[in-house]
């Protein structure tokens, strides 16, 4: 019997190719778990009219955790008003923190001077305006309501926090618009304040999303540890991976007290869907960061160390890594490449 059970989304679009390498390299480094496909995404939404079915969500109740693959989520307007299964996932199984590393990877090509970032940002994942508490006030109104609770600002700041002391990290920044969002950003930012009295050797400080957008840009290694809303987040995640390379090697978690789920930072992708040419190293490494959260430190180093070691040859020859690298392999190509480098 395998050590380990994994409800694996393949996701639409690109996703049940960029889940396919993962799960190749993570077979590959001798990973023992079972992986058990569910029916999870837009595809099931068209067919079965849920997003997420009862079955999968009983398979999900007997798994360790889940890997998912990116997901499609149809504009609002018209007939089409499905919810995220993305947000679904994280609301229904109370994955009350996003956590997306932003790290520089060698031999990756940057936009910027910066080559040495790492910083995390910790997304408030189940509130905020993501909460879907939308209406029509009459035919010329609508609303969106941004929902904080106590409970909810406080548990994202503790565990900003934690993270911190874990990682021995020095800072811990909250990003609002408190200046303007008075009522809802300023109660998140009084709740963090407080639970930071129970951190004082963690430097702490909140500063405006705007300004803390600008230094995204001019000066990121300001940043160690960002806690945020939902929306600023991840708005503000997005760009971050733009400084260390682009979406295609951002991985993301999503943890709450006692369940985590795995997933690439980037979207399904359904123009490229069938072309293989999505580049498959944010899905492995959100498949690192499952591998620690299950305590295989050990073979999550062998597998970002592989990925790393393609990354440096993949600019020598464009033969390893795909397009948005400047190569020309396929993600099947670029997967064996790491897969040899396992070690």
């Amino acid at each position: 019997m395998a050590k380990y059970h994994i409800a694996l989304i393949e996701g639409d679009g690109i996703g049940p190719e960029v889940i396919g390498c993962a799960v190749r390299v993570l077979e590959a480094v001798g990973f023992d778990a079972e992986f058990v496909p569910i029916e999870a995404g837009y595809w099931a939404y068209k067919k079965f009219g849920t997003q997420v079915t009862d079955s999968a969500w009983q398979i999900i109740s007997e798994s360790d955790c889940i890997l998912k693959g990116p997901t499609t989520t149809p504009p609002g307007g018209g007939e089409t008003r499905m919810k995220s299964v993305a947000v679904t996932l994280r609301q229904k199984l109370d994955l009350y923190a996003n956590v997306r590393p932003c790290k520089s990877r060698p031999g990756i090509p940057v936009p910027t001077k910066f080559t040495d970032l790492d910083f995390v940002i910790v997304r408030e994942n189940t509130e905020g305006l993501y909460k879907g508490v939308e209406f029509e006030m009459d035919e010329d109104m609508v609303v969106s309501l941004r929902v904080f609770t106590r409970k909810g600002c406080e548990r994202i700041s503790r565990f900003g926090f934690e993270l911190a002391r874990r990682e021995k990290r020095k800072k811990v920044t909250l990003i609002t618009k408190a200046n303007i969002l008075q009522v809802t950003d300023g109660f998140f930012t009084d709740i963090f304040n407080k639970v930071a009295e129970d951190y004082p050797e963690i430097e702490h400080e909140d500063i405006f999303v705007d300004r803390a957008n600008m230094y995204l840009i001019t000066r990121p290694t300001y940043f160690d540890v960002i806690v945020t809303s939902n929306l600023f987040g991840d708005i503000l995640s997005d760009g971050a991976a733009g400084l260390i390379g682009g979406l295609g090697i951002a991985p993301g978690a999503n943890m709450g007290d006692n369940f985590a789920m795995f997933e690439a930072v980037h979207g399904s992708a359904p123009r490229y869907e069938g072309m293989r040419k999505v580049n498959p190293t944010a899905m492995i490494l959100s498949s690192v960061m499952m591998l620690k959260y299950l305590g295989e430190d050990a073979l999550a180093e062998k597998v970002e160390n592989a990925v790393d070691k393609v990354l440096v040859d993949g600019q020598k020859n464009k033969e390893l890594v795909t397009y948005d690298l400047g190569g020309t392999a396929t993600n099947d190509k670029m997967t064996d490449e790491i897969i040899k480098r396992l070690e």
